[in-house]
């Protein structure tokens, strides 16, 4: 059973994420694909990040539509920052019947020898390489494949910023069900979305 390991802030999960999840899995380059939602990226600031389970939550609802992916939480009890080796590491112990295959983006690629453990991950682990608006990809080495997917020009900062300054955005980029509840409980147009009960 190999399991993509697709890693990320989902803040919120939107429909670029999803169509990813499941181009892989529908291509057989995985069995399955789990989305890794991250309390905490070390190459990120926190100061937008959306509470925990609130996203959890939507990335939930958004997997539950599509055979073959689901949502992770592993890394909610790990140390932070979340380090995706430490993460590789807990998962491989805790499931031996699984062969875990990273899953990042041509940016993230770009940017993985800054990574933490970044050669340990290379010399264990398979990765998927997605392709990204404005990034070419040089020669990939041994264990790192590019996935044959379509380009996906959808970004969580835009999809927040048209929630809290747009009183007609109609959930453009967003799975239905993830935009029904963020519509529902007013997510992303509070001053302080932690304080939500």
């Amino acid at each position: 059973m190999t399991t993509g390991i697709y890693g990320g802030s989902f803040n919120p999960i939107h429909e670029g994420h999803v169509c990813l999840a499941k181009a892989l899995v529908e291509g057989g380059l995985v069995d399955e694909m789990w989305l890794l939602v991250s309390p905490q990226n070390p190459f990120k600031a926190n100061a937008d990040l959306f509470d925990d389970n609130i996203r959890l939550r939507l990335a939930a609802l958004a997997a539950s539509e599509v055979s073959g992916v689901e949502v992770c939480d592993r890394e909610f009890s790990l140390p932070r920052p979340s380090y995706m080796y430490s993460t590789l590491q807990a998962l491989s112990e805790e499931h031996p019947d699984r062969e875990f295959v990273l899953v990042i983006g041509a940016d993230n690629w770009e940017r993985f020898p800054d990574w933490y453990h970044s050669k340990d991950i290379l010399a264990t682990y398979r990765i998927i390489v997605y392709p990204r608006p404005g990034y070419k990809l040089g020669r990939l080495p041994q264990g790192v494949t590019l996935a044959d997917t379509p380009l996906f020009d959808i970004s969580s900062t835009e999809i927040r910023r048209r929630i809290a300054t747009e009183p007609y955005y109609a959930g453009e980029g967003l799975p239905a069900v993830v935009w029904q509840e963020i519509k529902e409980k007013g997510y992303y147009r509070l001053k302080s979305p932690n304080l939500l009960d």
